[in-house]
């Protein structure tokens, strides 16, 4: 089909709906003929609006098709992982199910030093094991801390936890064979109960600890710059004040770090679901440093 049409003079003229060659204009009415055929268009007076391209979009169906521009997407808007309450409870599920299998690793570890007695006498003669169980914990913390693919990639995640969770568990075992074996159980009920009340706390509270890290960071190294008071002065009230405000700091963690994996609409900051061996990592050492604390406050007290 030809897609120019004659006029009364016999001159060409482009269809009306040629954006190139009307744009926006006006004409009176006129006759086109279309193609070879005996087909006429008529066209009535009055002002031609190119509506194929328009130039004014509003102006097309009195506005109703396209006054609305789409909605501008804002990067702060973004729905945060746990506004799903599915991925939230499976996230919570995955840490503390991790949790308890690392404490129950690490209560049977305790146990074999504390009631072995070949093991616990051999543990005595060779000071040098203790050293390098903190060694490698030290390496393993850094490691998982450091390294997000390593604490994200399955199965290399869980061989990373599981070897931590064992070298952590030899070195309390290790440190526990100095202290009674009644110490060490009252000790290990007392980090049970003071972990289950603060956590509960912490799931209950509308208090946000989550915007708290700097000042937690501050209160730690305040802390260790005391340990170096307490091994100039070698005075057993000074260790039992250090092991209160240690007790305390790492209260506090707990609490910090449960608020974090909860996470919620009263919490400022929130764990992202894919941490969940960092989140049970955090949650590890803070109910080992409580334990540790707490044993040697029951020691000294002794």
């Amino acid at each position: 089909m030809d897609q120019t049409t004659a006029n009364s003079d016999g001159e060409p003229r482009p269809l009306p709906n040629n954006p190139q060659a009307y744009g926006q204009s006006s004409y009176t009415g006129m006759s086109y003929q279309v193609g070879n055929g005996n087909i006429t268009v008529v066209s009535p007076p009055g002002a031609y609006d190119n509506i194929v391209h328009p130039e004014d979009p509003a102006a097309v169906g009195e506005g109703k098709q396209h006054s609305q521009s789409p909605p501008v997407y804002s990067y702060g808007m973004e729905d945060s992982a746990f506004n799903d309450a599915t991925i939230r409870r499976g996230f919570i599920r995955k840490v503390y199910l991790t949790l308890m299998i690392q404490l129950l690793v690490t209560v049977g570890i305790i146990c074999a030093f504390l009631y072995w007695e070949t093991l616990r006498r051999w543990t005595w003669a060779n000071h040098w094991f203790s050293y390098t169980m903190m060694a490698a914990v030290m390496v393993l913390i850094l490691a998982l801390s450091c390294c997000v693919n390593l604490r994200r990639q399955v199965p290399l995640n869980f061989i990373a936890l599981s070897l931590f969770t064992v070298a952590e568990g030899l070195m309390l075992g290790s440190v526990s064979v100095y202290f009674a074996a009644e110490a060490v159980l009252w000790a290990v009920g007392a980090t049970a109960l003071v972990s289950f009340s603060l956590s509960l706390f912490a799931l209950q509270s509308k208090w946000d600890f989550t915007g708290l890290s700097g000042s937690l960071w501050v209160f730690a190294w305040t802390l260790v710059s005391f340990a170096l008071l307490c091994a100039i002065l070698r005075s057993q009230y000074v260790y039992i004040t250090y092991a209160c405000l240690g007790t305390l700091l790492f209260s506090l963690y707990l609490v910090f770090d449960t608020q974090l994996i909860v996470g919620g609409k009263h919490r400022k900051y929130e764990v992202s679901p894919e941490e969940y061996v960092f989140a049970a990592l955090n949650l590890y050492l803070d109910i080992v440093s409580l334990f540790l604390l707490l044993l040697q406050l029951i020691g000294l007290c002794q």
